[in-house]
Order: structure tokens, then C-alpha cells, then sequence
């Protein structure tokens, strides 16, 4: 039996320990919600004040020569990198994921202009299924997006089929798909293959140099703790570099922006991904977030995640057997960092561990989701907050009125 003091055992001897003191955390808080929003690193805080105190303050214009502004989408691309498997000078940041997906979809669509069809998860994130029909909607030629089954994805593909978008980790189960495999069984049907990695960067490990991966875009503000509304990044393989084209070109992807020509040459590599000019503050902050990950590896982050989940999803079996269906699949292969508890009662169940100071989130229509960061949650946290979980189901507080009455963000 998983005793307090056996999870105590366990975060003596974790060598990821000393990384929770990164973190400005709220004391008598556990946060299980870094998968939507992660927590403010010490590192992104030293880093906002020293763009507004001395680069914006104190340099004004010059920050963009003297504090290599214009190069940051770049340098943090190559921090980035590391995380996905990538090679230096594959990935950018700049703008947001949807605009991002917006770009790489567009650009992609050209490149098969004799196909005609545009696949993607039913049970994607709907801000993906929004901007996918929209790009596709204004193409140069009539196309049809097919939001299916992603089960049934082999029986979909065909050589009508130009372009796969899926999301590696279901941003509401946890369940992780087969990166390598995947997009193999595109390759092998003549498509190309697009993943969002909002779930998976800073996650789980990634390799998008051995799987082959045309194209991929990711959150900066999750897993990788860069802030609210955080720049995310995208990932262009070299050999699509100068063939894919980006849509929505502007002055700063330019070859030679400081000409001011009319028209448009676009910089070599990545930087052709860059639009407008970005929020150097943003990217500040996720530079400072990224630090932390410089201290570790995704094999030893990926080894605890697994460990904190394994413990959820058995103390929660023990402690409350029958109570909760859990949606986030057991095999290790198929799991990303996070465990989704189904219950009719989840909104509730939600509030009422908020307010006890277990912070998870709600997914309609009836998860409850908690999100596992090993860089900051202990052994004991996870056993705490199945301990306050236990209360909550017990007592039935998640009844509450107070707790059923829906915010305007779950």
C-alpha cells in the first residue's frame, strides 16, 4: 500500500527535486494544471524585468541591435529545438499556435495542388478544426476537410488526400499517438503530415528527425511555463525550408527587411515564418522559462511523469474505486502527461478540490483533467491530492451550488 511517507521516500532520491525551487509557487497550493497553463519560473521573471528596466528603458530603439530583439524567434527556435527532436534552425517562434497552424496548413495545401482533400481528428481541439476549414474554405482550388475517426485514419487515406493535421496528445484524455508510425502511414500514402504538439512539447519526448515529421507547431504556454498567452513555436524540416511558402508574408520573414522593397523576398530558413514584429517582452519571458529545461532531459522527465501518473491513477483506484472512469489510457506508449477522470459531476468535482487547493481543470462534457509537470509536483503532492479528491467524492461537496455553476473559464 502507497503510504505519505513512501511518496516522502521517493521525493528524497528524485533527482528532478531541486527544480521545484525554480518556481514561484503558492504555498499550500497543489497545481495540477500546467497543461493549460504553467506556473511562473524565477528565470522568466528575471528576464520580463530586465527587457522593461534596462533593454526597453534604458536601450528604447537600439534593443533591437544591442539586445538582439530581432534575433530571438530564431535563438529560442534552437532552444526549442532540443525538446522536439529537431535539428538547429528547423524551428521559429513567433505569433500563436492557431496562427502558426494557419501558416504551416496553408503553405502545405500548395505544395499537393492536384489532391483535394484535407484530413484531421473529429476530437481535435476546435480551435485547430476552426482554422483548418477556414484556410482550406479560401484555397486556390476547391478542397474538403474531413474531420474523422482518427481509429479509422488508414481506411481514409488515399491519393485524393493532401494533408494530415492531428494533435499528438489528446488535449482531453492524455492519449498520445504514435508519432513515428503515423506519419509513416501518411508518407506512404503520398500526403503530408502536420502535428500540433500544444500537449507534447516539454511533455513527452519527441523526435521529429527520425519520424520523418513534414511539419509541427506547439504552445509556449504550458508545458513550457513561457506565460499566459505565450508566442508558440513552428518546426519546418530543412528540405521543405525556401519550397513551403508562408501565407501571411510580412516585413520581419523579409530576405532584406530594412530595404523596404515592395515586394516580397522571403529570408532564407525559418525566418521566412516570422510576419510581423514580435512581442519581445513574450519572448523574454519564454526565454527565461526555457532555462529550467537546459537543467534536465526529456528521458529524465519523461521517466517521473510517468511515475507521478502511475501513482494518480492507482491511488485514485484505491482510494475511490468505482467512482471514476479513467479515460487516459494505462499503457505507457499511449500516455501523455496528464490523467482525465470522467464523471458526470466533473465541473463540480473541479471546483471543490480548487477550493481546497488542488488546482485541475474541466473538460466538457464531464472530465476532469489534471495535468503532471515533473519539473515542480512531488510524490507527495499527487497523494495529498488524491487524499482531498477522496474528501471531495466522500463528502459529496462537489454538489455544492456554488461549485456547479459554470465560470466563463473551466
Amino acid at each position: 500500500m502507497t503510504t505519505r511517507a513512501v511518496c516522502a521516500a521517493l521525493d528524497a532520491t528524485d533527482s528532478l527535486a531541486p527544480l521545484r525551487e525554480e518556481f514561484n509557487l503558492n504555498e499550500g497550493e497543489i497545481y495540477l494544471d500546467g497543461n493549460s497553463l504553467g506556473p511562473v519560473s524565477h528565470s522568466a521573471v528575471s528576464r520580463v524585468n530586465d527587457v522593461m528596466n534596462r533593454q526597453w528603458a534604458k536601450d528604447l530603439v537600439r534593443g533591437w541591435n544591442d539586445d538582439s530583439w530581432m534575433a530571438l524567434p530564431t535563438q529560442l527556435g534552437d532552444r526549442i529545438a532540443p525538446l522536439i527532436g529537431a535539428m538547429p534552425g528547423e524551428v521559429v517562434v513567433a505569433d500563436t499556435l492557431t496562427i502558426l497552424l494557419a501558416k504551416l496548413i496553408g503553405g502545405a495545401l500548395e505544395l499537393r495542388p492536384d489532391r483535394r482533400v484535407v484530413l484531421t481528428d473529429v476530437a481535435n481541439f476546435h480551435s485547430d478544426l476552426y482554422i483548418v476549414d477556414a484556410v482550406a474554405s479560401r484555397a486556390t482550388r476547391p478542397l474538403t476537410v474531413r474531420a474523422i475517426d482518427r481509429g479509422a485514419l488508414a481506411e481514409e487515406l488515399s491519393d485524393d488526400v493532401a494533408l494530415v493535421m492531428l494533435t499528438q496528445v489528446d488535449y482531453r484524455t492524455g492519449e498520445m499517438l504514435d508519432l513515428s508510425g503515423i506519419t509513416t502511414l501518411v508518407h506512404d500514402a503520398g500526403a503530408l503530415m502536420l502535428w500540433d504538439f500544444a500537449h507534447s512539447t516539454g511533455a513527452v519526448p519527441l523526435d521529429v528527425e527520425g519520424a520523418n515529421v513534414d511539419f509541427a507547431a506547439g504552445c509556449g504556454y504550458k508545458y513550457l511555463n513561457g506565460g499566459p498567452g505565450a508566442p508558440a513555436f513552428a518546426y519546418v524540416r530543412r528540405t521543405w525550408q525556401g519550397v513551403l511558402k508562408n501565407p501571411l508574408p510580412g516585413w520581419l520573414g523579409h530576405a532584406r527587411p530594412f530595404d523596404f522593397e515592395l515586394t516580397y523576398d522571403p529570408a532564407a530558413g525559418v525566418q521566412a515564418f516570422v510576419t510581423s514584429s514580435p512581442s519581445i517582452i513574450a519572448l523574454e519571458s519564454l526565454s527565461g522559462a526555457l532555462d529550467v529545461f537546459e537543467r534536465t532531459s526529456m528521458k529524465e522527465l519523461r521517466a517521473k511523469s510517468l511515475a507521478l501518473t502511475d501513482l494518480f491513477i492507482d491511488l485514485v483506484e484505491s482510494r475511490v474505486p468505482g467512482v471514476f472512469d479513467v479515460v487516459t489510457p494505462r499503457e505507457h506508449e499511449r500516455r501523455g502527461s496528464q490523467v482525465a477522470l470522467r464523471h458526470v459531476e466533473a465541473y463540480g468535482v473541479v471546483q471543490a478540490m480548487i477550493e481546497r487547493g488542488v488546482v485541475g481543470d474541466f473538460r466538457a462534457p464531464d472530465i476532469c483533467r489534471f495535468g503532471f509537470t515533473p519539473l515542480y509536483l512531488r510524490y507527495v503532492d499527487v497523494f495529498d491530492a488524491v487524499e482531498i479528491l477522496a474528501q471531495v467524492m466522500n463528502s459529496e461537496a462537489f454538489l455544492d451550488e456554488r461549485f456547479t455553476t459554470r465560470k466563463p473559464v473551466t
